[in-house]
């Protein structure tokens, strides 16, 4: 059973098309890809960009809690420097006890731990409308500022 040349010549036009198909489809991928991996790279990129910012918004918005624990607690408004106060030592304990996931580093959490251990001091100077809650507050605002500014966040 020999083929004839005109079978013969249609599975080479078959096979060609075949072939032709497989190139273009191979093509397309080639051409998808050349848009699709520098794209991948752009948004992973403006990920970290942005867990990066949010971390340095969290580590603020704590700073400003106590900064405004201060202000109440100057203008004699102890209740509320107090929910600030309470309210800054609560994210700062869920903070630390994130471990890797955490926005502070290793040597940050270390020097911020301290600053963990002033919180029923200060919180019950604060319910008890002590004079010298603002100095505490303020002495604590300076402890923070300087663990998070002097070791900076990788």
């Amino acid at each position: 059973m020999s083929q004839t040349p005109d079978e013969v010549r249609a599975g080479t036009v078959k096979n060609n098309k075949s072939t032709r198909w497989l190139i273009y489809a191979a093509i397309l991928a080639l051409v998808f890809l050349l848009g699709f991996v520098p794209t991948c790279m752009v948004a992973r990129r403006r990920g970290i960009e942005r867990d990066t910012a949010q971390s340095a918004l969290r580590i603020s918005n704590m700073q400003n809690s106590l900064g405004n624990a201060i202000v109440d607690a100057r203008a004699g408004n102890y209740e509320l420097a107090r929910q600030g106060t309470s309210d800054f030592f609560t994210k700062l304990g869920a903070e630390i006890e994130q471990g890797r996931n955490s926005i502070f580093n290793p040597a940050q959490e270390t020097k911020l731990r301290s600053l963990l251990e002033e919180r029923d001091n200060t919180i019950t100077m604060l319910a008890r409308n002590d004079n010298y809650s603002p100095d505490q507050l303020t002495k604590l605002y300076n402890q923070y500022r300087e663990a998070v500014v002097s070791t900076p966040a990788p």
